[in-house]
C-alpha cells in the first residue's frame, strides 16, 4: 500500500500576488509527485486561482466562518472561498485558539461547514509546553477530538488532521522523530477506539517549525501523513524542497506504530 504525504503551506498574513507569481513559476518548472498546496490569505485566493491552474500546486484558505451566509461583516464562508477553486481550509490553527479564543466546538462547526461546501478542512490540534511538562498530551488531544467526532461522525474520515505542538511552533525547535510517531500513533489509536477508524484512515500531518532540512526525517514515518509548513513556505526553493521530500517519503509501507506513553514525550 503506498502512503501518498500531502504538504500544506501556511503563509499565515504574509504574501503578495508577485509571490504567488514567483510560485508558480517554480511549480511549473519542477513538477512533483504528491499533492501540496498554499494555504493563503482570503485576499489572494482569486490571484491563487489565476495562477496555480496550470501547475500541480493547489491553494486553500486559513479559516471560514462557521456560519453558511447571513449578517456576520468581516467573515467569509465555506462556500465563498470553494468557488474560488480552493481544495482546503486551515480550521482551528492554534493562533486561532489563543488569539481569538475560538473553542473545540466552534472548530468542529467550521469544519462540519467546510465539508459540507465541498473542501477539505485541516484541523489542528495539539498541547502547549505547560501541558506537555504536565504530561497531559494525551488528554488535550483526545478532549479536541472528542468534541469533533461527536459533530462529524464518520464524516471526520474527509478530514485532515494537523498535529502542531505549539511549543515547537515558530520556535526553530522540531519535535524529536520518536516524539512525533508516538503522538501521531496515539492520535491514529484514539480515531480507532473512539470512531472506528483504523489507520491511515485520516490523514495526519505534522506541523511545527518543519523546513527542507528536516522535513524528509519528519516524514519517513508511515503515521505521519504529510507536514503543515509555516515559515518555510514562504520561499518557493524551500517549499520544494520540502515537496521532494514528501515525494520521496510517500512509497513507505504503512506499519502500526506504539501509542504515546509519559516515558516517551522528549
Amino acid at each position: 500500500m503506498t502512503v501518498q504525504k500531502l504538504v500544506i503551506g501556511n503563509w499565515k498574513m504574509n504574501g503578495s500576488i508577485a509571490q504567488l507569481r514567483a510560485f508558480a513559476d517554480v511549480a511549473l518548472r519542477d513538477v512533483r509527485g504528491c499533492e501540496a498546496a498554499l494555504c493563503v490569505p482570503h485576499p489572494l485566493l482569486h490571484a491563487a486561482q489565476a495562477v496555480f491552474g496550470a501547475t500541480r500546486l493547489r491553494w486553500g484558505a486559513q479559516d471560514c466562518s462557521a456560519e453558511e451566509e447571513g449578517a456576520f461583516t468581516g467573515e467569509v464562508s465555506a462556500r465563498m472561498i470553494r468557488e474560488l477553486g480552493a481544495r482546503y481550509v486551515i480550521v482551528g490553527h492554534s493562533e486561532r485558539r489563543a488569539g481569538h479564543g475560538e473553542t473545540d466546538g466552534q472548530i468542529a462547526a467550521k469544519a462540519q461547514r467546510a465539508l459540507a461546501a465541498g473542501l477539505t478542512p485541516i484541523v489542528c490540534i495539539g498541547e502547549n509546553a505547560e501541558e506537555r511538562d504536565g504530561e497531559q498530551t494525551a488528554v488535550v488531544l483526545r478532549r479536541q477530538l472528542l468534541q469533533l467526532m461527536r459533530v462529524l461522525g464518520r464524516t471526520l474520515a474527509s478530514v485532515v488532521l494537523a498535529y502542531e505542538p505549539l511549543w515547537a511552533i515558530g520556535s526553530g525547535n522540531t519535535a524529536a522523530p520518536g516524539l512525533i510517531d508516538d503522538t501521531h500513533g496515539a492520535i491514529a489509536d484514539m480515531l480507532a477506539f473512539h470512531a472506528g477508524l483504523s489507520a491511515h484512515t485520516v490523514r495526519i500531518l505534522y506541523g511545527g517549525s518543519v523546513h527542507p532540512r528536516n522535513a524528509g526525517a519528519i516524514m519517513t514515518s508511515s503515521l505521519v501523513s504529510g507536514v503543515l509548513v509555516g515559515g518555510a513556505s514562504l520561499e518557493p526553493t524551500d517549499f520544494m524542497e520540502i515537496w521532494k521530500a514528501a515525494t520521496r517519503c510517500s512509497a513507505i509501507a504503512p506499519q502500526r506504530l506504539a501509542p504515546i506513553t509519559a516515558t516517551s514525550r522528549g
